[in-house]
């Protein structure tokens, strides 16, 4: 492997972006959307998924965003990563309907969720979901912080980014002013309000408190192993550096007798 290309395996390993566009930075036809600079836990050499922030916001998207995106890509089983042990997993998967089949009879039927099953969509198929919202089908949220570069600041911006339009800009029927949406014109309507979910563990549910947690909840939903990449990331570097030094001091050791 070249130089350049194990220089590049192990920053992407490590979670670095070696080429893009400057952090913060959200592309707007040819003009840049400053988006909110949000330190998160997930971020640098050693980053880490805030469980309980993770938690909370699995909360709002099952009460918020559930009614219109799905999951397509996450096991409910997986959810004993952010904590949940086995009878709390198979009662959430059960709370589900999955359409399962086809039976002896060649029918399908539906049955209650298993935590073997991943998320279903709130939609039959992607023509339902577009038919239900315009024309145009939501995204799944699976990998929405990986959609975009500066993924977790766009989505956290998005959802606290609904304003009053500027006087000067006229919104079209069925639009929304966003600050941070590229155009500035979304067709969601605002999802998030003041004390829309109830925190078990007592969090005053804010607009900014739930567009965090719910940004946390899908920065794992993208990458569940993104502890385990980046522990493997600082072994990787740590046995190039001692390995950089035993190759050091082997090379002074056979050349030590050697008249230069």
């Amino acid at each position: 492997m070249r130089t350049r290309d194990l220089f590049l395996a192990v920053a992407a390993t490590l979670g670095f972006a070696v080429v893009g566009a400057a952090p913060g930075a959200a592309q707007d036809g040819h003009a840049a959307i400053h988006l909110k600079d949000v330190s998160w836990p997930s971020e640098g050499l050693f980053g880490t998924i805030d469980r309980a922030g993770a938690q909370r916001g699995l909360q709002v998207y099952r009460e918020v965003c559930a009614a219109c995106h799905g999951l397509q890509y996450v096991a409910f089983r997986t959810l004993s990563d952010l904590g949940y042990n086995e009878d709390e997993i198979k009662a959430l998967a059960a709370e589900y309907t999955i359409t399962d089949g086809p039976d002896d009879s060649g029918e399908m039927f539906e049955r209650p969720g298993l935590p073997s099953d991943r998320v279903p969509s709130p939609y039959p198929n992607e023509q339902a979901a577009a038919a239900a919202n315009g024309g145009k089908a939501p995204p799944d949220l699976s990998l929405i912080t990986k959609a975009r570069m500066n993924g977790q600041d766009y989505l956290y911006s998005l959802l606290t980014g609904y304003e009053d339009p500027p006087a000067d800009l006229e919104v079209p029927a069925g639009g929304y002013y966003n600050a941070y949406f590229p155009g500035h014109v979304i067709a969601m309507p605002p999802p998030l309000s003041a004390d829309q979910v109830t925190y078990a563990d007592g969090t005053p549910a804010t607009v900014d408190q739930m567009a965090s947690d719910v940004t946390q909840f899908l920065t794992w939903a993208a990458e569940p192993k993104l502890e385990a990449r980046k522990q493997t990331g600082l072994k990787v570097m740590l046995f190039l550096l001692v390995l950089s030094g035993l190759t050091f001091a082997l090379k002074r050791k056979v050349w030590a007798d050697v008249p230069h």
